[in-house]
């Protein structure tokens, strides 16, 4: 019974001890543990050196984490996006002419934009395409060749000019000669530059061309037929590559052309010409489809005119030194006995000095408005004043 008696006594006290000895640690631990104070206050406010410099470490050491640099770079890209965002939707083009100036200022199609060279470039000195070589307007320019054929021979003489029209058929015989001469004067000026944007250029041109019977001293040397050629353009610098040649030119022409004569020699018609233009080096190459705008049947003074002269033309140019070559072809793009056309060649070459000469020939139908339906051969010789570029 002692025994038991001193053995639960002897526990009683080794449980004591044990408690007592944990707690005494767990107070030691809590007063040696760097505190975490919210202030700077709190740790001016220990006793203890070691004590307050662990406060201070707590309280100002930056913790080493990688994290936040994932944190940071996100705003920076957001950051960075918006201005981004905002200048795109700045910039883009709200209104409907906005968007045509975007489009034609600097047109590319069908391939990578050859290097476009104002003082090389053919179309350009003719049409003032780029930004560089604009003139402004009211300055006058040539514009189609400018030449005199003191000597120009036909084949085969109209002397009886006819036209679906009887009031445009010529019943009697008209005494001509086959040789006469031919000259043509041909003008432009800028009416308005930069239409959109930094492209676009309305152009108003006017060529002349007469025949004068000047060897028919039996008729008092008429001049036997003057064509009057007004027009307005509107042109447009474009800015591909097809097929080899740089396509630098897209236009629309409302041209008329007549004889300025009464019936029954009244020859007249009114057109709508789109202008292709292309080149390469010393290559110019111009197309030129049109379309017709129809009269009523009895003022039309030659309703089949569109069948003989055509519904456009090909006008190739080519420069080798001092030698500038030309050749027009244009077709009625019909067949059976509506399929006509012709063909022009011409040549200016250097004679001495500034002068020079040209060369001129003809086959097929409407060398002038007058024998729009009349197809014969003519050849000239004389002066060239001023080429097509």
């Amino acid at each position: 019974m002692a025994f038991k008696s001193f053995d639960r006594g002897h526990l009683e006290l080794s449980v004591v001890a044990i408690l007592s000895s944990i707690t005494t640690s767990f107070t030691h631990a809590q007063e040696t543990a760097p505190a975490s104070p919210a202030t700077v206050d709190a740790c001016v406010a220990l006793a203890s050196n070691a004590e307050r410099l662990a406060c201070y470490d707590a309280l100002f050491k930056a913790p080493t984490i990688i994290q936040p640099q994932a944190q940071v770079a996100e705003p920076v890209i957001a950051a960075t996006s918006v201005p981004v965002a905002e200048t795109n939707e700045k910039n883009k083009p709200e209104s409907l002419k906005d968007k045509v100036v975007q489009k034609l200022s600097d047109l590319h199609l069908l391939g990578a934009a050859p290097k476009f060279d104002p003082n090389v470039s053919l179309l350009d000195r003719r049409w003032e395409l780029s930004e560089e070589s604009k003139l402004g307007v009211s300055n006058i320019r040539a514009y189609q060749p400018v030449y005199l054929l003191p000597l120009f021979w036909t084949s085969d003489k109209n002397e009886f000019p006819s036209s679906p029209n009887p009031q445009n058929t010529v019943n009697k015989k008209q005494e001509l000669t086959s040789s006469e001469a031919k000259f043509q004067i041909s003008f432009k000026t800028k009416a308005w530059e930069n239409i959109l944007g930094n492209n676009g250029d309305l152009w108003v041109g006017y060529t002349q061309s007469s025949r004068w019977q000047v060897y028919n001293s039996e008729e008092s040397r008429p001049f036997r037929e003057t064509n009057y050629e007004p027009e307005a353009s509107l042109m447009f610098r474009t800015n591909y590559e097809i097929l080899g040649l740089n396509a630098r030119l897209l236009g629309v022409t409302l041209n008329h052309q007549s004889n300025g004569r009464s019936d029954p020699l009244s020859r007249s018609w009114n057109r709508v010409i789109f202008n292709l233009g292309f080149e390469k080096d010393n290559f110019a190459l111009m197309l030129r489809p049109w379309y017709r705008i129809e009269e009523e049947a009895k003022d039309d003074n030659n309703p089949d005119i569109k069948d003989y002269i055509g519904r456009g033309d090909l006008t190739a140019f080519y420069r080798k030194g001092e030698n500038d070559f030309s050749l027009m072809l244009r077709h009625s793009l019909k067949g059976g006995d509506k399929s006509h056309g012709a063909v022009q060649f011409d040549w200016a070459f250097p004679i001495k000095g500034k002068l020079r000469g040209h060369l001129q020939l003809f086959d097929g139908y409407g060398e002038s408005m007058i024998d729009y339906n009349h197809r014969a051969t003519y050849a000239g010789l004389g002066v060239s004043l001023m080429n097509w570029y």
